[in-house]
């Protein structure tokens, strides 16, 4: 019983520090990652950084384990020069608040039509969906098709693919039960082991020697953002079956950058089931990419971004 009593004091005493570095963790970052503009939509605190004065509307969404940052070293600094740059963090990500059933796409397509209608209320906007964002971007040319000019899509994931895949701690950190305290203890471990996931996801690419500050990848190892992110990855299969049989419905360009040497996702899967279902859907296959091609490619990403902020809004 005394031995018991031990262990049940050690494990609290264990809850209480992760609780307290957490904490800590939290107010550093946030100090470190200043936010930018906030956007209420249905009661949720949805946060924008802008970047760019004039021009046509560009909304970027980024991935997974990711946030808004994610393009300001790559194709932000290329398109604001003639375009308005929205780089939303999705729900739950960021400084982006997270309603209860944030994971689902048709709610983050929501969100962020949301956003547009505050932001660029008599506009269309073209979409720059990466990975996950991608299948959000699809997801709003499918419900908002009338906010939407046209898609570019980075590597995006788009279909189910069978399954697999998932990395052990997302099912820790969105369990119900074991997730609460699993997430105090991400901020202990969760930097210390980036770089190899930042490694794994840029192959056959070496990432960019500042990618971690400059994205602000410290920001997905708060407990929020990083129960977020698992709730995302672990519904997001189940998401896209209930999606993918739409897709002949988008009427909209769509334009789609692919790697091939793609480690994360098999671009077979995905794009390639998708350019069967849009019509006229482009595919520029990248040959030697890997799962960040804006950032190997990012000049010809944002030329044809801005070829789109040129075409009539056609309704």
């Amino acid at each position: 019983m005394k031995i018991i009593l031990i262990l049940l004091l050690a494990a609290l005493l264990l809850v209480l520090s992760g609780c307290i570095s957490s904490a800590l963790y939290n107010a550093r970052v946030a100090k470190d990652h200043p936010s930018d503009t906030f956007v209420k939509v249905d009661g949720v605190r949805m946060h924008v950084r802008t970047s760019g004065q004039t021009g046509p509307v560009v909304l970027m969404l980024h991935g997974a384990s990711a946030n808004a940052r994610e393009f300001e070293a790559t194709l932000a600094p290329r398109v604001s020069e003639t375009h308005r740059v929205l780089l939303l963090d999705r729900p739950g990500h960021g400084f982006s608040e997270r309603p209860r059933d944030g994971y689902e796409l048709g709610v983050q397509a929501r969100l962020a039509a949301g956003v547009l209608d505050q932001l660029a209320p008599d506009e269309r906007a073209v979409i720059v969906g990466h990975s996950f964002g991608g299948a959000v971007a699809l997801r709003l040319a499918l419900d908002y098709p009338e906010k939407v000019r046209g898609l570019i899509l980075v590597a995006p994931v788009s279909h189910e693919w069978g399954g697999g895949g998932q990395a052990w701690h997302n099912r820790y950190a969105g369990h119900p039960i074991v997730g609460p305290v699993f997430n105090q203890l991400v901020p202990l471990l969760g930097p210390t082991q980036a770089n190899g996931g930042i490694r794994s996801v840029f192959a056959p690419d070496p990432p960019p020697p500042s990618y971690f500050e400059e994205a602000g990848i410290a920001l997905l190892f708060r407990p929020s953002h990083f129960r977020a992110n698992a709730m995302d990855v672990t519904h997001l299969e189940a998401q896209l079956a209930a999606q993918q049989a739409r897709y002949a419905d988008i009427s909209v360009p769509v334009t789609v950058f692919s790697g091939a040497q793609d480690t994360v996702l098999n671009p077979a899967l995905h794009v390639g089931r998708l350019k069967h279902q849009i019509a006229g859907l482009e595919l520029i296959a990248l040959p030697e990419a890997g799962h960040m091609p804006h950032h190997s490619h990012g000049p010809d990403i944002a030329l044809k971004i801005m070829a789109y902020g040129r075409l009539p809004a056609f309704e």
